[in-house]
């Protein structure tokens, strides 16, 4: 499967996506779509920015009532595993700019908060609902999708763990 190139322009709060060019990255082993979002503070990210580095991308949005706990345990794994290169992205799939800013602001995270208002990104990996996280593996293959309500599962740890671990696709 090609990867998918969305580059995301955000101008005057208006962001509109350039080029889709994938299936959605709906089963795991399968290459995770690249992407440029704008941060909700900071410049733009690009996902291929961080090939190399195993990658935990979750999809929130303000309304989801689990998202609050997901966003606080990805911090927690952050904090924990950052020093061995762990990489982690939140994704807002909010219509309003300014409620997921809002948002971010009153879940700060030492993680870059990006912001997919045209849900270009979160249709390209099949995000069917929230919160969504997904671990990508150094080579950027999807190798795990967690689409539920457990951020305290034990096998997120394990999973993280196994990624760090695997030095395949290191450069």
């Amino acid at each position: 499967m090609p990867l998918a190139l969305i580059a995301v322009n955000f101008l005057g709060g208006i962001a509109w996506i350039d080029a889709v060019a994938a299936a959605p990255a709906d089963v795991p082993s399968q290459p995770a779509p690249d992407f440029v979002l704008p941060a909700a503070v900071g410049s733009n990210v690009r996902l291929s920015e961080y090939r190399g580095q195993p990658v935990v991308l979750s999809f929130w949005s303000s309304r989801c009532g689990q998202c609050a706990s997901q966003l606080a345990a990805l911090e927690r794994y952050y904090a924990t595993y950052r020093s061995s290169g762990l990489v982690v992205l939140g994704v807002s799939v909010e219509d309003d700019p300014q409620r997921a800013l809002g948002y971010a602001r009153a879940h700060p995270a030492s993680f870059p908060m990006l912001l997919d208002q045209s849900k270009g990104v979160s249709r390209a990996f099949g995000i069917d609902r929230l919160p969504t996280t997904l671990l990508i593996d150094r080579s950027g293959v999807v190798r795990y999708r967690h689409g539920d309500d457990k951020p305290g599962d034990p096998s997120y740890v394990a999973q993280i763990r196994a990624l760090l671990d695997d030095r395949i696709g290191t450069p």
